[in-house]
């Protein structure tokens, strides 16, 4: 049997998430990834280079930044087995925990039905954009219990069962390798004119790193919702996405719901398709259906995660 170490990390983050102390005393690791990637974009993202050079450059920024993460997990990881021995598990659970997102997800969402039940969608707006990235001003009540199912949704893969998976497989290394490939990935990966020819390999390669855990946490929501799974298999292609797909029409299908649909992302509108066969007009229970939902899943990762470190 080898050390419960993903079993550690994720008690940890849903005991505790990353605390409010620790945040504004230390930050959070993510901050210096954002700050690796910033610092290049800044350096090589030039408007008057080709497209070539600045893909040349895109590339060299993951580069640099998979450089320091790996090789940062393998020294820590060298550093934990060789001063803790056979403790040093207990150091690698403690460095993987920030990596996962299971409370403080929760707790993001968990307020915007709670704003929503009382009628106070001004304060449901502003919490829901703490979650998305699309404009959130003109969104009604309905669009805004959408929003944070979506979110809730694909969150389930990007912070928490494709950070887990990564763990499993490449130790400390691959968790932290993952999460600066989704950084960059959120911060430089977009399509627009000034990012695409930068960003694309920070884009492509979250799609890659995505494509297994996607499958995977769309087959656990609807393990867990009871259902969903002719939804996810039809719809999940409709999304933008190759991988957010998966979850998110896993979670139509489970609670019965039409996610997506059209949209605005600064200012600009964007006509996108509806995932799932039912009504769209969501309302606060149907956020606690799906909070309820990601809860399951997550327990089923968790029994999944020690089966496969107790048989291997």
């Amino acid at each position: 049997m080898t050390d419960p170490v993903a079993i550690a990390a994720l008690a940890l983050d849903a005991a505790l998430g990353w605390p409010r102390a620790l945040y504004v005393r230390i930050g959070h690791p993510i901050g210096i990834f954002a700050r690796i990637i910033s610092a290049c974009e800044r350096r090589w993202n030039r408007p008057q280079w080709s497209n070539g050079a600045r893909r040349l450059a895109g590339i060299g920024t993951l580069a640099i930044l998979l450089v320091i993460v790996i090789g940062g997990g393998l020294l820590l990881e060298y550093l934990a087995s060789h001063w803790l021995g056979s403790y040093g598990w207990l150091a690698i659970a403690l460095l993987a925990w920030p990596a996962l997102a299971q409370r403080s997800l929760f707790e993001h969402v968990h307020p915007v039905a709670r704003y929503l039940e009382k009628g106070d969608a001004e304060k449901a707006r502003r919490a829901v954009s703490m979650i998305v990235g699309r404009d959130t001003q003109a969104l009604d009540e309905p669009a805004i219990a959408r929003a944070a199912i979506e979110s809730l949704s694909e969150s389930f893969c990007d912070g928490i069962a494709a950070p887990l998976f990564w763990l499993l497989v490449g130790g400390l290394p691959g968790i932290w390798a993952y999460k600066a490939i989704n950084t960059a990935d959120s911060l430089i990966g977009h399509k627009e004119e000034k990012w695409h020819a930068f960003g694309g390999a920070a884009a492509r390669t979250d799609d890659l790193v995505n494509f297994v855990p996607a499958r995977i946490a769309g087959a656990l929501i609807c393990m867990a919702g009871g259902g969903g799974w002719r939804i996810m298999l039809r719809d999940a292609g409709k999304h933008a996405s190759p991988n957010a797909g998966w979850t998110e029409a896993a979670m139509a299908g489970a609670l019965g719901l039409r996610l997506a649909g059209p949209l605005s992302y600064d200012g600009i509108s964007h006509d996108k398709p509806w995932i799932g066969d039912g009504d769209e007009r969501a309302a606060p229970r149907d956020i606690d259906h799906a909070l309820k939902v990601y809860l399951r899943a997550c327990a089923i990762l968790w029994a999944l995660a020690g089966i496969i470190q107790w048989r291997f």
